[in-house]
């Protein structure tokens, strides 16, 4: 799928890939798309509550060999 930006957050540990993707879909406008990787275990939990709590749209979540990636639509 189509993205409209992207956030590294390989090597990054819970918070922090949620606090930056925070922090880049805040520079988004509504309906774009923020691609994210992360390979933080805790992640898989964070990301889609992230998304529940303040509104976007978890468009999706998969695995990549050493990682995952999330694709986050602003609301």
């Amino acid at each position: 799928m189509e993205h409209d930006a992207e956030l590294d957050a390989l090597g990054l540990l819970c918070p922090l890939p949620v606090l930056k993707a925070r922090k880049r879909l805040q520079a988004l406008a509504s309906g774009q798309v923020l691609r994210v990787l992360a390979d933080d275990p805790a992640a898989v939990i964070d990301m889609p509550h992230y998304c529940a709590e303040a509104g976007h749209e978890l468009v999706s979540m998969t695995d990549a060999e050493t990682h995952q990636v999330y694709l986050l639509r602003k609301a």
